[in-house]
């Protein structure tokens, strides 16, 4: 199963992006994104790749569920793989 990582682009410059996963800014390319997005639009992410914008009234919600994930890690092999990739980022900071 593939997952996607939400963020939110702080730069755009063409199809192109810079997307912030909790402090970790990475650039992301923006041809496959389901509509048109802007600095402070909220992405999920998959393989460098925005693939679909997150509208601003599920934002929150996206962002509970990844927290979810994180804190479920004792349980479940997913949530550890999450944990794993946010603590890879937190380390590269």
């Amino acid at each position: 199963m593939c997952l996607g990582v939400p963020g939110r682009i702080t730069e755009v410059d063409g199809l192109t992006a810079t997307v912030d996963f909790w402090g970790l800014k990475k650039k992301v390319r923006l041809e496959t994104v389901d509509a048109p997005v802007n600095i402070g639009d909220y992405v999920l992410v998959h393989v460098g790749f925005a693939i679909r914008r997150i509208p601003e009234e599920q934002v929150a919600e996206t962002l509970s569920l990844y927290d979810e994930l994180v804190r479920a890690t004792e349980k479940d092999l997913m949530a550890q793989d999450v944990k794993g990739e946010i603590d890879a980022i937190e380390r590269r900071s």
